[in-house]
């Protein structure tokens, strides 16, 4: 049971984490509008993909959990 402990501990502290991240996004300039991140706008129509933020955002999480195993 000590290792389903440490993994809802985990779990809490990722939750957190993002909690504060989408808390903060509005105030870092950048995110959301990097050259790759698609956005089309018609006269009826929006269309928002954050395709380069979604990237970055991937290979951050990825290197975050690999730390995390070793």
């Amino acid at each position: 049971m000590p290792s389903l402990g440490k993994a809802l501990i985990l779990l809490g502290l990722a939750i957190a984490l993002v909690g504060a991240l989408l808390t903060l996004a509005g105030r870092i300039p950048w995110i959301g509008r990097l050259p790759g991140d698609i956005y089309l706008k018609r006269e009826n129509f929006t269309f928002y993909f954050p395709l380069a933020t979604s990237i970055i955002v991937s290979v951050i999480l990825s290197f975050i959990l690999w730390l995390l195993r070793k």
